[in-house]
């Protein structure tokens, strides 16, 4: 057996590649500290100062910010003063780690390397003995995932995803029944449902924490238009109940997306739109190797998507099904119409806009 030869100038490079990984690893789970205490937010409002007036602005102790900040300032996310030691948060960096930023706050998705750590034990049973995992295994994954879609649906929800339905928005102020499968935390059905009063939104989950988020969220705006169940779409059993049908990000979580897609078919009326939101890949690795979020998204299905979707006897599509294989299965579904739009503040998600003949 012949004995491959190692470059050194290959292994140094490839090296230097790991160690700045492992650093930008344990950056990302310090930023979420940063994002979830608020210091970000703090520090965006401060001029340069000391670790003792950023803790108080932030309402923290001092000990454990100041060697946050020495972490931050050797990652090159705040900048440091030696002459009086004093930190600051340039503005430009403000503007991608604060609240303030909204959408573009990428912060948020830092949040994701810790919470994906707390069941990477879990994940390595899975490995070792297949199956997957429930839920659960996911302590506050919905309230996490509701706050990094808040700031994306709030900013293009109503005024620019709406639109892409030719006569949604004028259907939706006269008045439709319109359901969202996967809902979550509930934040794109109580959005729509104040936006458009007329209209009767439910919200479907598996999951009893989400649908309790839901209900508070709704109970909290006043909302009497707005109603959620812990319910699985695969057997919806409610034919010709709807005119809009939607799902953010979620067919490709669920354990039987294509008998979820033909529910979804099956409980529209004639002339009703399924809307859904799905993540923008292709369906074939060699066309991802260059994705600006691969490591994310693929890293997001091994340890969410797919063990999520295992875990209750499904198929664990994937996070990365992509276009090809979402066109196939909505068709498969009885959709013989379906177009595909993106939003230019989405960089993530494809909007598929389907119908039936």
């Amino acid at each position: 057996m012949a004995t491959q030869e190692i470059d050194p100038a290959n292994v140094e490079q490839f090296a230097e590649r790991m160690l700045g990984a492992l650093n930008d690893g344990v950056l990302c789970v310090l930023v979420s500290v940063g994002h979830q205490t608020g210091l970000f937010d703090a520090m965006a409002g401060l001029p340069p100062s000391t670790s003792e007036q950023i803790a108080q602005a932030a309402g923290l102790d001092e000990r454990y910010v100041r060697e946050w900040l020495g972490a931050m300032a050797v990652g090159r996310i705040v900048e440091y003063r030696p002459a009086d030691a004093t930190y600051s948060l340039p503005a430009e960096h403000a503007a991608c780690l604060t609240r303030a930023a909204g959408p573009d706050n990428i912060a948020l998705f830092a949040r994701a390397v810790p919470l994906f750590g707390q069941a990477e034990s879990a994940v390595i049973d899975c490995f070792r003995n297949g199956g997957g995992l429930p839920y659960s295994a996911y302590p506050d994954f919905h309230a996490a995932q509701a706050e990094q879609t808040a700031g994306t649906l709030e900013a293009t929800l109503v005024d620019q995803v709406v639109p892409l339905v030719p006569g949604l928005r004028e259907r939706l102020e006269a008045g439709i029944d319109a359901l969202d499968v996967g809902c979550g935390a509930g934040h794109a059905v109580n959005l729509l449902a104040r936006a458009f009063p007329a209209s009767r939104f439910t919200g479907y989950d598996l999951s009893d924490e989400a649908v309790a988020l839901a209900r508070a969220e709704a109970a909290e705006i006043g909302l009497g238009n707005a109603r959620f169940e812990a319910r699985n779409v695969d057997r919806l059993h409610e034919a010709g109940s709807y005119d809009l049908v939607t799902a953010f990000d979620v067919i490709h979580d669920l354990p039987h997306p294509g008998a979820a897609l033909a529910a979804i078919a099956g409980a529209l009326r004639s002339g009703a739109t399924f809307l859904m939101v799905d993540i923008a890949v292709s369906s074939h690795l060699h066309e991802n190797l260059d994705h600006p979020f691969g490591p994310l998204l693929y890293g997001a299905s091994v340890m969410h998507c797919v063990p999520v979707s295992l875990g209750q006897g499904g198929e664990g599509l994937g996070t990365v099904w992509g276009e090809q294989r979402a066109r196939e299965l909505l068709a498969e579904a009885g959709f013989s119409h379906v177009e595909v739009a993106q939003l230019e503040g989405d960089p993530f998600n494809n909007y598929y806009i389907a119908s039936r003949s």
